[in-house]
Parts: C-alpha cells; sequence; structure tokens
C-alpha cells in the first residue's frame, strides 16, 4: 500500500464535498467477489455465500472511483469486514497509522463541534472513529 500523507487525505476529501456533497470523507471501501475456478485441494476456502468460488478483490476508492489502495486475493468465503481489519489498509487504520488529517469542522457550520474524517463502509464493516457505516437495517423499524 502506498503512503499515505496528510495532502492525499486532503484532496480526496475535497474532492467527496464537491462531488458528493460529503465533507471529511477520506474515501469508500468495499469487497467484492471474483469468480474463480476451485483450485485443487481447496475445500471450501473459496466457497462465497452466493455458493461460487471467489476471491475478494477489497477497494479503497476515491468520489471519482479511481483506485486509493487494493487488497485482492483473500478467501471468498471471508466476510468483509475480517478480510479489511486484516489488510494494510485496515491494519493501518486500526493502529491509527494512516496519517489521518486531524479533525476539522463541516462546512458551514460556524458553531458545530470539530469532526473526524472518515472511510465510508457498508454494514459489513466495524466500527470506528475513522470508519463510517450505515445504522444496521435489522435494528431499524421502518
Amino acid at each position: 500500500m502506498p503512503v499515505s500523507t496528510n495532502e492525499i487525505w486532503l484532496n480526496t476529501a475535497e474532492g467527496f464535498y464537491k462531488n458528493a456533497n460529503f465533507p471529511n470523507c477520506l474515501g469508500a471501501v468495499d469487497g467484492k467477489h471474483i469468480r474463480i475456478i476451485s483450485p485443487q485441494l481447496s475445500g471450501t476456502d473459496f466457497f462465497n455465500y452466493k455458493k461460487f468460488f471467489s476471491i475478494v478483490l477489497m477497494v479503497l476508492v476515491d468520489s471519482n472511483y479511481c483506485f486509493l489502495t487494493v487488497d485482492v486475493g483473500a478467501y471468498g468465503r471471508e466476510g468483509d469486514s475480517n478480510i479489511f481489519k486484516r489488510s494494510p489498509l485496515g491494519q493501518q487504520l486500526y493502529a491509527n497509522k494512516l496519517n489521518v488529517p486531524g479533525v476539522k469542522k463541516l462546512p458551514n457550520d460556524d458553531h458545530g463541534q470539530e469532526q473526524p474524517f472518515v472511510i465510508v463502509g457498508d454494514e459489513a464493516f466495524g466500527l470506528h472513529q475513522n470508519l463510517l457505516r450505515p445504522y444496521p437495517r435489522k435494528n431499524v423499524d421502518v
């Protein structure tokens, strides 16, 4: 994984604010299954919940859908959260070694508290001060 700098993160956050009206966003992370032919003697390691053999591509993208980091090759049977935690990006994030910018007030909120910069993911990802995810649907009554 390339070394992330404060400047790279701030440029990415600026792009998310301009393109998606989402301030303090450092990227969007997700995993995608890539279909493969089952390797010999692999058992169920590569067999995923979608009922096919795969490896997982875990990426962090900017607001223009360009890859910032890529991790590929995790077993298809594993979930996004575990794959992310073991990826170089996840390890650096959870060890607070990503050089993430400090907190910053949101635009047009002169009286509000400063907020952290975040990476956004889906429900599969665990919460962290710099990892934002939606509220789990299973806990929502509509």
